[in-house]
């Protein structure tokens, strides 16, 4: 017969053999490379760290151009201002400027009587007898427009030796610098009985003596539109001393150009 030698002591809870424990507690550190440990740690650590620099360095920032946009707003509205100050001046100088110029085109368009005459004088031949001068008025091409040449023309009447005569003093006319030589024509010559000298008559002889014939004549002209400032010269021979005075005030202070 087979025998069965069982321990059951082993089986006993007292008898249970216990666990060995190592250091005390069960936590097992990680052993081996420890660098990317550390570098985890420092960017856990330092990435806040960073973020807060950064935040504070841009804060500031911030401030600064805040400041700088409200110191520039300032800034842009004091130039507005000086701007628009400049831009009234400028106006009101422009609408000086208009002014001054208005008046000084009139002024240079201004034709001393004294200097016309004594202009005609010189070029009136002997053969030739001015007898009338009427200004001619200006007028427009178009209604409600301003006439081209504002100065107007000149008539003039008078008696001459002969056709020939009248031609003659129609070409001196011409040459003058106050006369448009364009513009200046014969209206009418016609011969007529010359007028008895006053203070003379028929002798009481009985004898009728008839007058001799001369060519009366009538010569119109536009007056130039030169300015007078182109006419120093000539208003200085016809003795004009006034006028080109002022004139030449207003070239030197720059009203009127050279």
């Amino acid at each position: 017969m087979y025998s069965l030698d069982v321990n059951f002591l082993k089986d006993r809870p007292g008898y249970q053999k216990k666990p060995e424990r190592k250091g005390g507690i069960g936590l097992k550190f990680p052993t081996g490379n420890l660098t990317p440990v550390y570098v985890g740690v420092g960017l856990g650590v330092g990435l806040p760290v960073l973020l807060g620099v950064c935040c504070w360095f841009l804060q500031g920032k911030i401030g600064e151009l805040e400041a700088n946009a409200a110191k520039l707003d300032q800034e842009s509205k004091k130039l507005d201002t000086e701007i628009g100050n400049i831009s009234k001046i400028k106006a009101d100088t422009n609408a000086i400027k208009t002014q001054t110029q208005a008046l000084v085109s009139v002024f240079d368009q201004i034709r001393p009587w004294s200097a016309i005459l004594q202009d005609l004088r010189d070029r009136t031949p002997a053969a030739v007898q001015i007898e009338t001068i009427k200004q001619i008025p200006p007028v427009a091409a178009v209604v409600g427009q301003p006439p081209s040449n504002p100065a107007g023309g000149l008539e003039i009447t008078g008696l001459a030796r002969s056709f020939n005569d009248v031609n003659d003093f129609l070409l001196i006319l011409q040459q003058s610098q106050f006369l448009k030589s364009t513009e200046s024509r014969i209206l009418t010559a016609t011969l007529v009985d010359a007028p008895l000298t006053p203070g003379t008559g028929q002798p009481n002889t009985g004898v009728i003596i008839k007058p001799p014939q001369v060519v009366k004549y009538t010569i119109q002209s536009s007056m130039s539109d030169v300015p007078a400032s182109e006419l120093i010269r000539e208003l200085e021979k016809k003795g004009t001393v006034g006028l080109v005075t002022r004139i030449r005030s207003m070239q030197k202070i720059g009203v009127i150009p050279k």
